[in-house]
């Protein structure tokens, strides 16, 4: 086969081009320090992203989850131990009204601190954190303690869970619920009366004896609320390290090794500036040596 000038110009056309686009490949990875910029680049890497970035993005949304969780708990635990210690003030301002030695304006004053302390548990029952209510079930948004001085008493019945999930098709309740009942308010009511009856032989002991309930119902709930947050900071330590593991799989599967790519641009550069002092060798006589 013949070899013409033409025939050599071509060549080096197209390969000088070919080189030019190797060295824009390398410059675009060095910019963006991605393998690839777009799915045809590679299609097993794009696949490949896709997978984990789903992953890296369920992970997150459990994370924020985890947020959310601590929230209901902590503050769950917080109203829970308020409401303790006002129930146990009341047993104890029961406990000594019951012994008969109080003057009946001395039990009406019991009454009445039983009263400021009943519409104090009303306002841990009705606790809010940001704009959802913490013991109304899953109707977060209105209040489930009302009017509680009359009987029956406007209390909510919602004992429906509220469930966070925290792990791929794991989840957990972050709510209670039952523990500012009716049958609560409504006893403190038959309480605050017959203190306020004046009759200083009516029996406390049922009173008591439901505080007593009361009390170890809140109890129990709170070791509940403790136990549930044990095992969402196990959870979450867990999610951590799944967090840290789809981090490295993308990076490994789609950020460049800078020094590879920089040792690439450097032969590339040298190749480039072989082909062109190549090129004009090869095609003679140049444009220039018209001129002269």
């Amino acid at each position: 086969m013949r070899v013409t000038q033409s025939m050599l110009s071509n060549n080096f056309l197209k390969n000088i081009s070919n080189s030019y686009e190797k060295m824009g490949k390398i410059s675009e990875q060095m910019q963006t320090q991605k393998k690839i910029t777009r799915p045809s680049d590679d299609p097993v890497v794009a696949m490949k992203g896709i997978a984990y970035r789903t992953s890296l993005t369920e992970v997150q949304q459990f994370k924020r989850n985890f947020s959310e969780a601590h929230n209901w708990l902590d503050n769950t635990d917080a109203a829970l131990d308020q409401a303790t210690k006002a129930l146990q003030r009341i047993r104890e301002l029961t406990v000594k009204a019951a012994n008969g030695t109080l003057e009946s304006d001395q039990r009406e004053a019991v009454a009445k601190e039983i009263e400021q302390l009943r519409d104090q548990l009303k306002e841990i029952g009705n606790t809010q954190v940001g704009d959802k209510y913490l013991f109304n079930g899953t109707d977060t948004l209105n209040k489930p303690i009302g009017d509680i001085a009359n009987n029956p008493s406007d209390v909510s019945n919602n004992s429906n869970s509220v469930k966070l999930e925290l792990s791929k098709g794991v989840y957990i309740e972050v709510n209670s619920t039952d523990v500012f009942n009716k049958d609560l308010f409504e006893g403190l009511n038959k309480l605050v009366d017959d203190l306020k009856s004046g009759n200083d032989q009516v029996d406390l002991n049922d009173s008591i004896v439901d505080i007593d309930k009361s009390i170890n119902h809140i109890i129990n709930e709170r070791a509940t609320v403790g136990a549930r947050s044990n095992r969402i900071d196990l959870m979450e330590d867990r999610i951590d390290q799944q967090e840290i593991n789809a981090t490295k799989m993308m990076s490994k599967n789609e950020d460049v090794d800078m020094e590879k790519v920089i040792t690439d641009l450097i032969t590339q550069e040298a190749v480039q500036r072989a082909s062109l002092g190549m090129g004009a060798r090869i095609i003679q006589p140049t444009l220039l040596d018209f001129l002269r």
